[in-house]
């Protein structure tokens, strides 16, 4: 059996170090903003330290406080290409890492030769040719730079995690009927997680961890600032402040920083130009999507119906 890949046998893959790469934290601070992603100096330097040690990144936290964008965030600050893994409850090493066509090997056996040799056969059908990449063995593959986003990795069963940990633990993947693909780049990776459960130690050793929450006010403000284009601050300090009054109320799903952003954006598709009683009635829609939670909105802002 021989290795595949131009990597070969040898340590896999190098640490990013080319003219994408951060030169500093504070680069990462400049580059992320240009980007429109305002990051503060926890999130600069952890994902600085990231990329200069060659970890992967596990960024944590309640759904839509930025943990997806920022891994499409620094793909496009770097010029890398973003390469992303959906995790879901069934997903396996079929489509995270690869799977041989089926139907082609099925052709392939039915076209050969009757007096051709099974190994033969067997040998021709097992090969590069008869191989689907998924989303790991993609990023594996890739020599240009590479962000691969494992996304909501608690939302996948626990037995992803062994499979995982060959890929982080030495960034290569091994197929029995090629041999071993060792990544001649590695690829800057993120796992994001919604703590839905508890990821294993043997992968939290492998990772960098991060830690994201709701932003401060004035932060969120910044940010609403940065991704709509056009508001002005005092409206923009009104919208955070009744995201923050309604993250604080006894809900089923808190508004996330995107769901603020659409706020915003819906603000000024609408010509408004305050968030007074009635706007807030006409589109609290856009940030609370239980009706439950509407009508607790309605009840503690004082809203008539």
């Amino acid at each position: 059996m021989t290795d595949i890949g131009e990597a070969g046998t040898g340590e896999a893959g190098t640490v990013e170090t080319g003219a994408g790469a951060f030169g500093s934290p504070a680069d990462v601070d400049r580059r992320l903003a240009e980007v429109r992603y305002l990051a503060d100096e926890s999130i600069a330097t952890t994902v600085y330290l990231a990329q200069a040690l060659g970890k992967p990144l596990l960024v944590e936290g309640p759904a839509g406080v930025g943990k997806t964008e920022l891994a499409k965030a620094v793909a496009t600050a770097t010029g890398a290409e973003l390469i992303r893994l959906q995790c879901y409850e069934g997903l396996d090493e079929a489509r995270a890492l690869y799977e041989f066509n089926y139907k082609k090997q099925l052709l392939a056996i039915q076209a050969a030769p009757s007096d051709r040799a099974w190994q033969e056969t067997h040998d021709d059908i097992f090969s590069e040719e008869f191989l689907l990449e998924r989303p790991l063995l993609a990023a594996i593959r890739r020599t240009e730079p590479t962000v691969l986003l494992i996304d909501e990795a608690d939302k996948a069963d626990v037995e992803v995690e062994g499979m995982l940990l060959e890929v982080l633990s030495d960034f290569q993947v091994t197929i029995p009927e090629l041999g071993t693909v060792a990544a001649a780049r590695r690829p800057f990776v993120v796992i994001t997680s919604n703590a839905a459960r508890e990821l294993s130690e043997a992968l939290k050793r492998r990772c960098l961890y991060l830690h994201l929450g709701y932003p401060a006010p004035e932060r969120e403000r910044d940010i609403v600032l940065a991704q709509v284009p056009g508001i002005e601050a005092e409206l923009a300090e009104q919208l955070v402040r009744t995201v923050g009054t309604l993250r604080d109320l006894e809900i089923k799903k808190a508004p996330s920083i995107a769901e603020t952003v659409d706020w915003a954006r819906t603000l000024l598709a609408l010509g408004l130009d305050e968030l007074d009683e009635a706007a807030v009635s006409r589109t609290l829609g856009v940030v609370l999507k239980h009706v439950s939670d509407q009508e607790r909105a309605a009840k503690e802002l004082g809203l008539r119906g």
